[in-house]
């Protein structure tokens, strides 16, 4: 890599206006208070980023925004995910344009399946760009584990960075975290689970990618600090608080899935005066009434909110 990509790097939720239009007054004062709060890159155009509901001027749009706001402060990683190879170099043109630091990458999905498609697709990326890689693990929604051995051997060739690990399965990216140990660390392995961060710490992971932190951004840039400093208790009390915030998942009723995860998060961000509006992207439904207001008490009770 020819920069260093560890730490909290939040996947930055896009504020939109009613209309649907993006809001980039919204997005650009969440994108400064974390960078007031410390952390130590950006990735947007990630899943808490609705890159599969922009086109290709949104994914510009936001790209551009962020850029500009960030002026060089941390690294800004930015999402390429699309179907199939050609789509994805597509998108890591535009951020070589942009100037953005590195591009995150999931398998291809829709069409093709197989260990060797998805190993191609990764080589193929990164001979196209000079900019960092990092292979996304989001099986949930690409329908493909990434498996330990092909992302240690691309590793130790050069042809990833990095990973972004949403794989739910823990068991896993300690598997992962032990095979990158035993090569050298070839890779920067970033943890994309709010509730079990410590543990990630635990085995070794060199960062979170956490869309909590664009609730809190400081907790986890102090549960960050502590790990460095090697202080497991308040790494703990952090996670365990941390934890407990991620009750803005919970205490909603009628929606599921990105309505019910994002959605928090943007419902949160309005609540508390960063975003304009909670709007979410057709078709996903925008949080309102009792759900905005359990999501409000569950604040006030972390101090998030008056």
């Amino acid at each position: 890599m020819s920069i260093e990509i560890t730490g909290v790097v939040p996947p930055v939720v896009t504020a939109l206006h009613e209309d649907g239009s993006f809001d980039e007054a919204s997005f650009a004062r969440n994108v400064e208070r974390q960078l007031v709060a410390g952390v130590h890159g950006l990735f947007v155009l990630g899943s808490s980023g609705e890159v599969v509901f922009c086109d290709d001027a949104r994914r510009r749009e936001i790209l551009e925004t962020t850029v500009r706001v960030v002026a060089g402060r941390v690294p800004v990683l930015a999402g390429v995910i699309d179907m199939q190879t050609t789509r994805v170099i597509e998108h890591v043109r535009v951020a070589e344009e942009v100037g953005c630091d590195a591009v995150v990458a999931t398998a291809p999905f829709y069409a093709l399946g197989g260990a060797a498609n998805v190993e191609r697709h990764f080589r193929l990326v990164a001979a196209a760009t000079t900019l960092p890689v990092f292979a996304y693990d989001i099986p949930v929604c690409v329908h493909t584990k990434l498996e330990a051995d092909m992302l240690v051997r691309l590793g130790r060739e050069g042809v990833l960075a990095g990973v972004k690990d949403s794989s739910g399965d823990d068991v896993a990216f300690r598997r992962l975290l032990l095979a990158n140990r035993a090569a050298g660390e070839p890779l920067a392995l970033l943890t994309g689970h709010e509730m079990v961060v410590d543990g990630a710490y635990l085995g070794g992971a060199h960062g979170s990618v956490p869309g909590l932190a664009n609730v809190d951004p400081a907790g986890y840039v102090r549960m960050w600090d502590a790990y460095q400093a090697g202080d497991w208790a308040a790494v703990r009390r952090e996670q365990d608080r941390l934890t407990e915030l991620c009750d803005i998942f919970f205490v909603t009723k009628g929606l599921a899935g990105f309505s019910a995860g994002v959605g928090a998060f943007k419902a949160a961000l309005k609540l508390m005066g960063v975003f304009e509006s909670n709007r979410m992207p057709d078709p996903a439904i925008t949080m309102e009434g009792e759900n905005l207001e359990a999501i409000a008490q569950v604040l006030r009770r972390h101090g998030l909110l008056d």
